[in-house]
């Protein structure tokens, strides 16, 4: 059997009384979120990509240290699950490993000799040869299993590891008004926006001298207008970035724009509706309950819990498997649907699965049609297919920044764009109120409702799209305010919500 460990870790920060709570709970290579202590488990090296959650104080307190020159013998080209390969870089910033798996980074931290940790503490062992590295083992279900050094021949660009190309200079941030596209966005001045501009300098400063490690951009829209754009390392304005679990959000705005189009009848009509050509094994009447609002509002009452490996519908158990639809729809139930929340990614596949059922168009095609070309969204990436084909990429959604941006806005005014209405007006107002709560934290339509506390103590009432390695869309209603962050923080704590309450909502002017 295939083994895919796979954490994810939807990191949700949020702060109360002053004092930063971490919630880690989200989507690793798939894309998902929530709790300290709570994670997702689904392939290991993706690999690191996530692995085995096994944490003990021991591990997470490792101290061994090894040399930069030494680290850099272990730098190359691997074998990889699937047919693949991964590449391993030494980090001249932090002395610490990375595995690269396509555009992710997945740190891998000094154990012992020749032993690294990876996000969830699982031990990737490299193998010698004559005192040469050859391969590498994973602590997983195949543990013999040697992964093999195709090349030691890499190259890397400096641009990986810092956050600008300072060369040697001091770093001394000019802002700059956003450059105005053709795209949609209007852009503005930070100066009389209702932001410091000291705090922003401050923000800057802190993602150039790692204080906030790993942000790709970030991105704030004020009363309409791009204030603020700023990318790092090797990211720019066209670069596609991962979603991750933060494309749950725009598979609900597919589910209202459906229901407007009367392809779907209602909220309360049963999914098994338009899933005609499945008939669920472990029969059980409440599975003819669950209701296309009960998916948005992870209430299906399935056995499914992303949190728990042990969990019969844990998305590390759905990705490797033949039919992703088919193994929800098998799953026994656990609960009433409309009752208890339970994080469950395979929920969402139920909803894509629907929309293609119901629009007779792949998913990516009529997100086209009906959102992106809408928004002005031309690039993009979305190839969904729920079969072990694409195990690797779970599905998610590729988009820049600016898009992701455009999206946050669009439901911030109601759903409204160009004075054209995009997703119903009802839909986006209950999509972003509370419809449930999942782990402690309350949830609407695929979209967290997570209040954030500034330093000064104001408590700023939010709703957000969020993925793992601090993937985030926050609109901040009252504040007429969306913000973009991106970034690779993978299985590891994320910065992006400190760096909100404390740069951004830290420097509104009250």
């Amino acid at each position: 059997m295939k083994s895919r460990l796979i954490h994810v870790i939807n990191e949700r920060k949020y702060v109360s009384n002053n004092l930063i709570k971490t919630s880690i709970f989200e989507l690793v290579v798939s894309p998902r979120s929530h709790h300290i202590t709570t994670m997702k488990v689904y392939h290991f090296f993706l690999l690191i990509a996530f692995g085995l959650f096994t944490i003990t104080n021991g591990f997470a307190q490792t101290t061994y240290k090894v040399p930069y020159a030494e680290l850099k013998t272990y730098q190359g080209i691997y074998q990889y699950e699937n047919n693949k390969t991964l590449q391993i870089a030494a980090s001249p910033i932090d002395t610490m490993l990375y595995a690269m798996i396509g555009t992710s980074m997945y740190k891998l931290r000094p154990y012992s000799k020749d032993v690294f940790l990876d996000g969830g503490n699982t031990q990737v062992q490299f193998i010698r040869d004559g005192g040469n590295i050859i391969g590498y083992k994973q602590q997983n279900d195949k543990p013999d299993t040697v992964y093999k050094l195709i090349t030691p021949k890499v190259t890397f660009s400096d641009k990986m590891w810092y956050a600008r190309q300072l060369n040697g200079e001091k770093f001394v941030y000019q802002y700059t008004i956003p450059k105005q596209k053709n795209d949609g966005l209007q852009t503005g001045s930070l100066v009389n926006s209702g932001l410091d501009t000291a705090i922003i300098r401050t923000l800057m400063n802190r993602i150039v001298d790692h204080t906030y490690p790993g942000i790709h951009s970030i991105l704030i829209i004020k009363d309409g207008k791009l204030i603020l754009e700023e990318y790092f390392y090797e990211y720019d304005v066209e670069t596609l970035q991962e979603l991750r679990s933060a494309t749950k959000s725009f598979s609900s705005a597919l589910v209202g724009i459906a229901i407007n189009k009367g392809l779907i009848k209602s909220l309360n009509t049963p999914m098994l509706t338009y899933l005609p050509e499945y008939h669920p094994e472990n029969p059980d009447p409440r599975k003819n309950q669950i209701t296309i609002k009960n998916l948005l509002t992870q209430q299906s009452g399935f056995a499914c819990y992303d949190y728990d490996p042990k969990s019969p519908g844990n998305e590390s158990k759905m990705y490797p498997t033949e039919d992703w639809i088919k193994f929800m729809l098998d799953l026994p139930m656990a609960g009433n649907p409309g009752e208890a929340a339970s994080y469950c990614s395979g929920n969402i596949q139920l909803l894509d699965k629907i929309i293609e059922n119901v629009s007779h168009q792949s998913l990516h095609d009529f997100a086209q049609q009906n959102l992106f070309n809408k928004l002005g969204i031309t690039d993009f990436i979305w190839n969904y297919a729920p079969n072990k084909s694409h195990q690797d990429d779970y599905g998610q959604v590729y988009l820049t920044p600016r898009d992701m941006a455009k999206f946050g806005l669009l439901y911030l005014n109601g759903g409204v764009w160009n004075g054209k209405q995009v997703v119903p007006k009802d839909y986006v107002a209950q999509s972003l109120s509370k419809q449930s709560v999942v782990d402690g934290i309350n949830y609407g339509y695929l979209w967290w409702c997570d209040d954030l506390t500034a330093p000064n103590g104001v408590k700023y009432r939010g709703i957000a799209a969020k993925g793992n390695g601090g993937q985030r869309i926050f609109i901040w209603p009252d504040e007429n305010m969306v913000a973009v962050v991106t970034a690779g923080n993978y299985n590891t704590q994320s910065p992006a919500n400190k760096l909100l309450i404390e740069c951004v909502l830290g420097g509104l002017k009250n």
